[in-house]
């Protein structure tokens, strides 16, 4: 028996059509042939997601997939920034497309992160907190995260120290210090992420950001901004004057 490419093949359950397949689709209306002519700025974010699934399902062409997923998801960052397990249960999706989507998400996030290093762009509230989004802002649990600088400003590590429950993290100020301690670390960025959709820091959140920066202070570590995110927005609390 010849063994199959993993391209070739199916997840269970969503075996596909023919017609469902990229590969059998006329020339001229194949994603990938309008890619080469057109270029990608030129093509849909569904025609781009359909690229990376590479099939549908019987009925349901990888684009028409593509469109029910951003619909149902609400956009593509929401769509890459799922758990797997929730992309896997998603009719159409199965195990092999999610894994390939958590890949596209991972390489983005990457690459946001990588920019920063190479701008040095910490200080600036926003290019941070596009960052910070990517890796927190679809979460479905609150999570606290933490930047660790040198004393140049420079990109030591990024760690999410803890995690909670949907509305809640129990942050232990102390251990932020000594992971700080454990790194070197001359400065700091501290965020967490409401799954609510709304990034307005509670007064939970100001007290903790203040207990922090007094903690921090003791040890000659700076506290350089408590960056509070959501799916779609940020709430720089060093930009409200809050630290």
């Amino acid at each position: 028996m010849t063994a199959k490419h993993p391209d070739e093949l199916r997840d269970k359950g969503n075996i596909e059509a023919p017609s469902s397949v990229i590969a059998n689709w006329l020339e001229d209306e194949q994603p990938r042939a309008r890619l080469a002519r057109y270029g990608a700025a030129q093509m849909s974010t569904a025609e781009l997601l359909a690229l990376c699934l590479s099939s549908g399902l019987p009925g349901e062409n990888a684009v028409l997939l593509s469109q029910r997923l951003l619909k149902e998801f609400g956009g593509v960052q929401a769509l890459l920034s799922a758990p797997i397990q929730q992309l896997i249960a998603v009719r159409g999706v199965g195990p092999a497309k999610a894994a390939r989507l958590k890949a596209i998400h991972e390489l983005s996030v990457r690459e946001t992160e990588s920019q920063l290093k190479r701008s040095q762009s910490f200080g600036e509230p926003a290019a941070v907190a596009t960052f910070l989004r990517k890796r927190l802002g679809h979460l479905g649990h609150e999570a606290f995260g933490c930047l660790f600088l040198n004393a140049k400003n420079e990109h030591i590590a990024f760690e999410i120290l803890f995690r909670g429950s949907i509305d809640r993290t129990h942050v232990h100020a102390r251990e932020v210090l000594k992971r700080g301690l454990e790194l070197n670390a001359a400065a700091l960025i501290v965020c967490h992420n409401h799954p609510s959709g709304n990034a307005e820091p509670s007064q939970a959140d100001i007290g903790l950001t203040r207990s922090l920066y007094d903690l921090l202070e003791q040890v000659e570590i700076r506290l350089l901004d408590h960056v509070v995110v959501s799916a779609n927005t940020w709430v720089s609390l060093q930009l409200r004057g809050l630290l």
